[in-house]
């Protein structure tokens, strides 16, 4: 399958043409920079603007084989000269504009106030503008201004709103690269997730893999899903981050058809992965003492909703049984 390029790349690759372009003048149409992961990247220069002082310029996101829901959003850099008196460590200044969300809770890779651009596409942002304002000898500091029109409305189909990003989507990518399908980027939000909870002092993490378990919560309960996290089929690497952040306890509620996996060693809850849930019933239901034919049943079922109703009235039998 097709790699991509992350949001990072496109923001570092528009940031480095716009520099180009400012410092030199003259207009470019494409552009080459090389991503952590090792890889070049040379993507088209679209919709240039050029000012006294600015220049900006996008590069359209290639999602590459990866179903990103940013694939064809164009991602801006604007390069303006900066005002005088800026500190050494901000020769390359770098904010969000139109598109591109606000942090405003603790525990993500910005601090709170901050454009979510995160820190590996700031440090390759950074780079590849120096390596043009060292091309062209300039000394004096620029502005770098990263938007995504259309932005704001991409991030509501996202994980940004519940991870506290508002107003966009997040300038992400430890690469680069964009993994088709990457498993990386989900077990990656599921961190974040993780460590916001620990930061706002949560002591037990509360975890679900999908929707009937925080649908139950928040019904029955009426829990805060707020304070949850969806791990979907990857309970197990959850758990074990759970554990590395340091939570002192962690509650899992899920249905049933997920969850009798765990209780065999099953830490990937997807089917392609394992399956055994009648087994597994039926094994639990032998340590209950259901009879031969109870268990025959339930190792026939399909469904676990169906085995249940078999061990519920198979406990009404021995419980008419002993009265």
């Amino acid at each position: 399958m097709r790699k991509g390029f992350t949001t990072g790349s496109c923001a570092a690759a528009a940031s480095k043409a716009a520099t180009w372009m400012l410092l030199s003048g003259k207009e470019k149409n494409k552009i080459e920079i090389t991503t952590p992961a090792g890889i070049v990247y040379s993507p088209d220069i679209e919709d240039i603007t050029r000012g006294d002082s600015y220049v900006k310029c996008a590069v359209r996101k290639d999602s590459g084989d990866d179903p990103d829901i940013t694939n064809g959003s164009l991602v801006y850099a604007k390069v303006s000269y900066a005002d005088t008196g800026m500190t050494s460590d901000e020769i390359v200044s770098i904010d969000g504009g139109e598109g591109v969300g606000k942090v405003t809770r603790p525990g993500l890779d910005q601090p709170v106030g901050n454009a979510a651009i995160n820190s590996v596409p700031r440090m390759m942002i950074r780079d590849e503008v120096m390596q043009v304002m060292d091309l062209f000898d300039h000394e004096g500091s620029l502005n770098v201004e990263i938007s995504v029109p259309g932005g704001e409305e991409i991030a509501l189909k996202t994980f940004n709103p519940r991870l506290g990003i508002e107003g966009g989507i997040s300038i992400i990518g430890t690469t680069g690269i964009v993994e088709p399908m990457s498993t990386k980027a989900l077990l990656d939000t599921i961190r974040v997730e993780l460590n916001q909870l620990k930061e706002m002092g949560a002591a037990v993490a509360v975890i679900s893999p999908g929707n009937y378990g925080l649908d139950f919560m928040r019904d029955t309960y009426d829990f805060d899903l707020d304070r949850a996290v969806k791990c979907s089929n990857y309970i197990g690497d959850t758990i074990d981050m759970a554990a590395e952040l340091g939570f002192e306890k962690m509650l899992l509620c899920g249905h049933i058809g997920k969850l009798i996996k765990v209780s065999g060693g099953i830490m990937n809850t997807h089917s392609k992965e394992g399956d055994c849930r009648m087994e597994l019933m039926a094994a639990a239901a032998v340590r209950c003492g259901a009879g031969t034919e109870a268990l025959k049943k339930i190792l026939d079922c399909v469904a676990t909703e169906e085995a249940i109703e078999i061990l519920v009235k198979e406990t009404s039998k021995k419980n008419a049984l002993n009265i």
